[in-house]
């Protein structure tokens, strides 16, 4: 008997967004690693890249400048419009003076992460 890639109901493929995924579960929500750059020509998620690890980590780019909480606010407002999540739910917990952040979203998480992930296997295929 010789197996048929076609005879399988099941898709085991892996793309490149689930192999950079920035997001992770944990025990206090959805954990995001972010890249921030501020002082920025405009506020825009820019994509995912690897970093120097290779892990994932989701590059954000705002006007606001480092000062103050001024950028990391300013990311919460980006992400929160974008993917229309409370501002509230969303918090630094890493990084609140690094360009490198871990980002934590509490709500519910499982649909949540669904959401985020499919959003990010968009942003692989625009």
């Amino acid at each position: 008997m010789s197996y048929s890639p076609a005879a399988s109901s099941k898709d085991y493929s892996i793309t490149l967004a689930d192999l950079l995924s920035p997001f992770a579960i944990t025990d206090r929500g959805i954990r995001v690693s972010i890249r921030l750059t501020p002082n920025a020509a405009k506020d825009r998620i820019v994509g995912i890249v690897a970093d120097a690890q290779g892990n994932g980590v989701l590059r954000i780019a705002v006007t606001a400048v480092p000062e103050q909480g001024r950028a990391n606010k300013a990311m919460i407002r980006v992400l929160a419009k974008h993917w229309r999540f409370q501002k509230s739910s969303m918090s630094v917990i890493q990084g609140i003076r690094d360009r490198n952040k871990v980002l934590n979203i509490e709500g519910d998480t499982s649909e949540r992460y669904a959401f985020l992930l499919a959003w990010s296997r968009d942003l692989f295929e625009e």
